[in-house]
């Protein structure tokens, strides 16, 4: 499994028609790296921005409808000033070099999350990249920024108890269908496969709605190591697995 290329993965699956549509991922291991190299914690975010950048264009070359991306979450603020600085850092680099290319090879930037809580001048880069690229097709590529699953839910929560309040909605009608109109995913393909690198195995507040039936793949390459053959492995084994939706 290994051993298959970005290109046969998605020629191979595709043909099958058991390729996913929608691929997230928690990207985890950028301290691991950097610490098993004696190097500072920055290095490893910095090598994790890069698996960033080849795992964008694999999902692309393999005919992903959408890659979700794990980028800072809602409880990454607890973490040291200086690496939250670092990470902004980072972030600021990431799209003043990538969007371009993004747009060059029709991939749309999108977001979830609620990034007005980011400082003012990130804000303006990420509505930039996302303005420049929507009319994009080949990949919606979706950073998870300020994002946490229970705090989208909260939102949606408040938002349908509003309606209700003022007689938009009555209460009977409430459905999964209606939830899932509220989260920030609305218009995204249902999730499909959520993979987490480094070899831990929880969620940690990731599209906990959305995963509800979706495949899961924990695997122990660290996400600086991960690249188009790991994407690629991934899609061969949710290839393999039979999808029952709570059926036999």
């Amino acid at each position: 499994m290994s051993g298959l290329s970005a290109s046969s993965a998605s020629s191979t699956l595709a043909d099958a028609g058991t390729a996913p549509r929608h691929v997230a991922i928690i990207m985890d291991g950028n301290g691991r790296w950097a610490k098993r190299r004696f190097l500072p914690r920055v290095a490893g975010h910095r090598a994790g921005a890069e698996a960033v950048r080849t795992t964008v264009k694999a999902a692309a070359d393999m005919g992903l409808q959408a890659l979700t991306l794990y980028a800072f979450s809602s409880e990454n603020w607890r973490r040291s000033t200086e690496e939250v600085s670092d990470l902004m850092g980072l972030l600021r680099h990431y799209l003043r070099k990538e969007v371009a290319e993004l747009d060059r090879n029709g991939i749309r930037l999108r977001t979830i999350g609620d990034i007005n809580g980011l400082e003012g001048d990130l804000v303006d880069l990420v509505r930039e990249g996302v303005e420049r690229t929507k009319h994009n097709r080949r990949l919606d590529f979706v950073l998870a920024l300020n994002y946490g699953a229970q705090d989208e839910m909260v939102r949606a929560v408040r938002e349908i108890a509003a309606d209700v309040r003022d007689g938009r909605l009555a209460p009977e009608d409430i459905c999964s269908a209606v939830i899932d109109g509220r989260l920030d995913t609305q218009d995204l393909p249902p999730l499909d496969l959520l993979i987490r690198t480094s070899g831990e195995r929880r969620l940690s507040n990731f599209l906990l709605w959305q995963a509800a039936y979706a495949e899961l793949l924990f695997v122990d390459t660290l996400w600086p190591d991960f690249d188009g053959a790991a994407l690629a492995a991934a899609i061969a084994d949710f290839g393999a697995r039979e999808r029952r939706f709570g059926g036999r």
